[in-house]
């Protein structure tokens, strides 16, 4: 069986541009890159990048982890159109497991090569633009100097949404991704966003600082 876009679509409500389901089909159009670069099932990873971020919306506005919500969803689905039960398993792990920073860890290629896809969506020129449509969103600065993020504060205590910025985010969260994807491919195409978004978030505190 093969679940297709569209009906992939109809499973997700209205969502903000960062968590949208244009997200959902640039995670995919990745996953499947990376699937037939790395060996992986193509079609399991397809399922579960369609299916990864079902319910998201709701589970943030009610403080759930929406990946655990997003897999008891598609253990649901799945299991009412007679999907195989170790594909089903297969799925809803990756779906899981697809957090950077809650567990389970990926456990099986296939939820690595979700886990590495997702993220590449997070750093790059997509990155910087999803950072800032978010804080825009949220009514952020748009800039704060890199002495102003307290990483170690930040690793005890979570996020501080009032502070909070762009450069917040890529200090503690995306300049750490290269670091920490699982698959060959998935790294070679971080190390080329990453040396992108380094390069903006650099440029921008220069252009801030009036040096260019």
């Amino acid at each position: 069986m093969r679940l297709e876009i569209d009906e992939a679509r109809r499973l997700y409500g209205e969502a903000d541009s960062v968590h949208d389901f244009d997200h959902i089909l640039r995670v995919l159009t990745l996953a499947e890159r990376i699937a037939q670069a790395e060996g992986a099932d193509v079609a399991l990873v397809r399922t579960a990048a369609l299916l990864h971020d079902w319910g998201r919306a709701e589970a943030v506005e009610r403080q759930l982890d929406h990946a655990q919500v997003a897999a008891s969803r598609a253990r649901t689905w799945l299991t009412a159109r007679d999907y195989p039960p170790a594909q089903i398993d297969a799925v809803t792990h990756a779906i899981a497991a697809h957090r950077f920073r809650t567990d389970p860890a990926p456990a099986t290629l296939e939820a690595q090569v979700l886990f590495d896809a997702d993220k590449l969506d997070a750093i790059g020129a997509i990155g910087v633009a999803r950072a800032f449509a978010y804080g825009g969103a949220h009514n952020q600065r748009l800039w704060a100097p890199l002495s102003a993020v307290d990483l170690a504060r930040w690793e005890d205590e979570g996020d501080d949404p009032q502070r909070h910025t762009p450069v917040h985010e890529f200090v503690v969260k995306l300049s750490r991704i290269k670091d920490r994807l699982y698959t060959r491919a998935g790294r070679a195409i971080a190390a080329e966003r990453h040396a992108y978004m380094a390069a903006f978030y650099e440029r921008l505190t220069a252009e801030v600082k009036g040096e260019l």
